[in-house]
């Protein structure tokens, strides 16, 4: 995960208003449906638990799966841009 990205998280992770905000959008419905295709959620949970208890590298891995497609790395960026708002 680039340095912007994690930023973007941790903003996200000290504002619940703007990831509410932020999942509510088309873009974070586009991510969702990215982090969750192919097991419908199961690596998504396991990561959010496992971040939950401190350790983010399996939330990590997913996000640099999604930003190795052109399309992810576009939606990460356009998730990024709306954040830094």
């Amino acid at each position: 995960m680039d340095e912007n990205t994690a930023r973007m998280a941790e903003q996200l992770r000290k504002n619940p208003a703007m990831l509410k905000s932020l999942m509510q959008s088309r873009d974070g419905q586009a991510l969702m449906q990215m982090l969750t295709q192919g097991d419908q959620g199961a690596g998504l949970q396991r990561a959010v638990q496992s971040a939950a208890k401190g350790d983010t590298s399996a939330m990590v891995q997913m996000v640099n799966q999604i930003m190795q497609t052109p399309s992810g790395a576009e939606l990460v960026e356009r998730i990024n841009k709306a954040v830094q708002k």
